[in-house]
């Protein structure tokens, strides 16, 4: 049976294959196989490079509001007191301002008595709405 590589029976293959054996570290494509496989199984031997880790998905930095101006207080005034959850995330996130501003926000519509707060923990603060609206 005709190999492709060239020789003539299996057994010329396996003989001349042992006396060719040199060790070495990578091993050899084997040049018996039908030239798809041995396509295949040279570009698996090439790419077996270190693999390089993606940087994975990049938040941008988000442009809150630092300072409060006339505007910016008028619409917390307004809006804030109609929301069902208050805390201080949840300002961060629908007002677009920074974190500080939030919580000085917060005590504001507390003392005014606008919100009422349902959860006081040191490190969260739930309030809601005083009317039922």
């Amino acid at each position: 049976m005709p190999c492709n590589c060239g020789t003539s029976t299996i057994q010329q293959h396996q003989s001349t294959a042992a006396s060719d054996f040199v060790p070495s570290r990578q091993l050899p494509i084997a040049t018996c196989l039908p030239p798809k496989k041995a396509a295949i199984l040279a570009s698996a031997t090439k790419s077996n490079k270190k693999k390089k880790w993606s940087k994975g998905k990049v938040k941008d930095k988000a442009a809150n509001a630092v300072v409060l101006d006339r505007p910016l207080y008028d619409r917390i005034l307004k809006e804030v007191p109609t929301f069902k959850m208050i805390s201080q995330s949840t300002l961060v996130d629908r007002l677009k301002i920074n974190g500080s501003l939030a919580r000085v926000a917060i005590k504001h519509l507390e003392r005014e008595g606008q919100i009422k707060r349902i959860i006081h923990h040191h490190s969260q603060l739930v309030y809601t709405r005083t009317s039922g609206e």
